[in-house]
């Protein structure tokens, strides 16, 4: 199986280590800016370097599959180019800016029957695969409720570059630090929305205490999406989720966290940081908490550590998804639904009304 990367940031490196260890060769990259694509080449040893995915599939019509790592913008084009050439395509998150760009790239899949298949890698943590085996065996029971969070104390990831401006993005925190939504959503089996009530605010933005430690600033200059967000949504289930992300908040520490209610018991998985952002200062958790012989007991559940969050083996599980030797661990559906949600937070949040499903 051969694989081009359209993008050469830094998510590139995970994506070309996972499709390389699932067997996979990566034969090509591509990416606007020509010297940062052939950097990346070079390290690799990939032979073949192009500035624009057009000349990668007029110069390699056998490529099986395309792989998506650039700004958000331009995720809905790549990918309908490389499905409409007849490739499977693995996208970086957010899928799109929204819904409506999203919906093209479902229909697409559909209609020319190859995968679609998006980095949700927070799906593919240890410590998630822990927690949803318990979920898919039936311990947990039904989740009736459930709270996402990612929230960070100072992480606004760059002034002027790409991430804070919002016709690149698509938004702040709410889009990129979708993760526990999703993540939620994944534990919740992906009941159908009812309604959508969210405030969204800017305090910080702008101001370089509250500065990341990533993304450097490209030179944009702009500095226009939200800095937090709270909202709730219910479930036409009778189900409700509420959700927390910000980039810049007062709070103690960054918190990564999904915590669930169900029937029969209740779970969390965390990731604590010692460092706002550092994987490698990170500690994963997975608990459950349960009734046993009449007694309330919290399980402790162990697990293998994995440092890059789950990025490496999303990208192994695409590349057996297209063998068939592994179920895809998100659908395009997922993602549509996903991107109506966060549609709907940002009119709830503009009109102060809840908003309809």
């Amino acid at each position: 199986m051969t694989i081009g990367i359209v993008g050469a940031g830094e998510m590139a490196s995970y994506h070309y280590t996972g499709f390389t260890q699932a067997g996979a060769s990566v034969v090509a990259v591509a990416d606007n800016n020509f010297g940062k694509a052939r950097a990346f080449a070079e390290e690799r040893k990939i032979g073949k370097v192009f500035g624009s995915l057009k000349e990668m599939i007029d110069s390699c019509p056998d490529l099986d599959a395309i792989s998506i790592v650039t700004p958000n913008k331009f995720h809905q084009e790549l990918a309908l180019e490389a499905l409409r050439a007849g490739k499977h395509v693995y996208c970086e998150k957010p899928p799109a800016r929204n819904g409506a760009e999203l919906q093209p790239m479902v229909e697409a899949a559909k209609l020319s029957g190859k995968i679609l298949l998006f980095d949700f890698n927070n799906r593919v943590r240890p410590e998630t695969q822990a927690m949803h085996a318990y979920i898919a065996q039936g311990t947990v029971g039904t989740i009736n409720s459930a709270q996402a969070t990612w929230i960070r104390r100072a992480g606004i990831p760059g002034f002027g570059g790409w991430f804070t401006n919002k016709e690149l993005s698509g938004g702040g925190p709410v889009i990129d630090l979708l993760h526990m939504l999703d993540l939620a959503l994944y534990f919740m089996d992906y009941p159908k929305g009812a309604y959508v009530l969210a405030s969204t605010f800017d305090d910080f933005m702008g101001n370089p205490a509250f500065k990341g430690p990533w993304g450097i600033a490209d030179g944009t200059g702009l500095t226009d999406v939200e800095t937090a967000c709270h909202a709730l949504i219910t479930f036409k289930t009778g189900q409700c989720l509420s959700i927390r992300n910000s980039w810049a908040e007062m709070n103690e520490r960054e918190v990564v966290s999904v915590v669930f209610q169900g029937t029969k018991a209740g779970g969390k998985v965390e990731r604590l940081f010692g460092r706002d952002g550092y994987d490698e200062t990170s500690i994963d958790t997975c608990q459950l908490y349960t009734e046993e012989h009449g007694r309330q007991v919290n399980r402790e559940v162990l697990f293998e550590k994995d440092e890059t969050m789950g990025r490496i083996a999303s990208a192994i599980n695409f590349v057996e998804a297209i063998q068939g030797s592994a179920k895809p661990f998100n659908t395009p559906e997922q993602a549509l639904q996903l991107m109506k949600i966060i549609d709907a937070i940002y009119i709830s949040a503009n009109t102060g009304k809840p908003v309809a499903l």
